[in-house]
């Protein structure tokens, strides 16, 4: 349908950010959201436009390695980044944090030199440092030849980012960077994340101490809960700290989301990532380190048969939310728009007032996504 740019429209419901309310109208003015009122108390001569659907703000992605056909590591560079972006908004998702993986020195400084660049484009909101700092045991898909000790050159990069103001996260293993590298990050401002880690309960609540305030999906590179060996997925599912998890229904088991869900001490703080690959609007087959990555079964798979980052979308993550785990639609809402922006310390991302129209979704009937606007 087309939709005004200036106006009333009177959706079915409306997730402000925090609430999924009815019986409410929004005002656009001048392609922006300005207003959101009560249909009962609109005077009878204000015309509104009827509107199906959930109308939300646009998904929040903090962990993005490619889409359109390119790998942010391939092709580290402000140009790339804003074609990986052009990508996920396709599918609704209009915020992301492009996401470096274990790689070069070369490629990590290209990275940080592209965030920089990228400062003032709506959208690209950081940059998400994912290794080299891990564990070789718990690296997936990361090239075990790029994973290094933490170095003061690392640490340069992040205070580089965070003198511009450049949100960034940093995932790393605890065991492997020491104890007081996690103090140096967190103290610059970067949120430092726990991921592709060994760590044991105790080494997880002990980051936690240091600064670390989230978690890099959760289950995923990490070791198993053992009845007497709980291990950092028990420290992560215990803590109030955020933790991202993948939705896709190959990486981690829709039981297990929905026991994590469940054993959450604090409400919102799981989030959502699609930890999404170049086959994203783009092509099913990419290079990483050199070697082939396909879509087999809806997975993608390295020449090893290993995972290799995920092929799902925001938009499909919550419909996965809703339909398999059976989380209702403003948790979901939640997880992929106002706790990720609560992370990044970006709050405004996840309010629907005061945005442009061409950043607002429909979430259909069937939650299924639809476009408010064309761009």
């Amino acid at each position: 349908m087309m939709i005004p740019l200036n106006g009333w429209i009177k959706p079915k419901r409306v997730f402000d950010g925090t609430n999924l309310l009815t019986g409410q109208a929004v005002q656009l003015k001048d392609g922006y959201l300005v207003q959101i009122s009560p249909v009962d108390e609109m005077p009878n001569t204000v015309s509104m436009v009827d509107l199906h659907g959930i109308l939300a703000p646009g998904f929040v992605d903090l962990q993005v390695n490619g889409g359109g056909g390119v790998l942010l590591n391939n092709q580290p560079s402000h140009n790339a980044m804003c074609q990986i972006l052009r990508a996920h908004r396709r599918h609704g998702t209009v915020a992301i944090l492009p996401t470096v993986i274990t790689d070069t020195r070369e490629v990590l400084h290209a990275a940080v030199n592209a965030a920089l660049e990228a400062k003032e484009e709506a959208g690209i909101i950081g940059l998400h440092i994912e290794g080299p700092h891990l564990s070789v045991t718990r690296r997936g898909t990361h090239a075990e030849e790029h994973i290094r000790p933490f170095d003061p050159e690392t640490l340069g990069l992040v205070e580089k980012l965070r003198n511009s103001d450049i949100p960034v996260m940093v995932t790393v293993a605890p065991e492997i960077v020491g104890k007081t590298v996690i103090c140096d990050l967190a103290n610059l401002g970067a949120i430092v994340s726990i991921g592709h880690t060994n760590a044991t309960v105790e080494e997880g609540r002990a980051a936690l101490a240091q600064g670390a305030r989230c978690f890099t999906h959760l289950f995923n590179a990490m070791p198993p809960m053992i009845n007497r060996d709980p291990g950092v997925v028990a420290a992560a599912i215990n803590s109030d700290a955020y933790a991202g998890i993948i939705c896709d229904g190959h990486h981690v088991s829709d039981e297990l989301i929905k026991m994590a869900l469940r054993a959450r001490p604090c409400p919102d703080r799981m989030f959502v990532i699609s930890d999404a690959m170049p086959t994203i609007s783009g092509p099913e087959q990419f290079k990483l380190y050199n070697t082939e990555v396909k879509i087999k079964d809806g997975r993608l798979i390295n020449s090893q048969g290993n995972l290799a980052g995920a092929h799902i979308t925001m938009s499909q993550s919550v419909k996965r939310l809703i339909d398999c785990i059976g989380i209702s639609p403003v948790e979901a809402l939640k997880m992929a728009i106002s706790v990720p922006a609560d992370v990044i310390q970006k709050p405004e991302l996840g309010q629907l007032l005061n945005r442009r129209v061409e950043d607002l979704i429909i979430l259909r009937d069937d939650y299924g996504f639809d476009k408010f606007a064309s761009e």
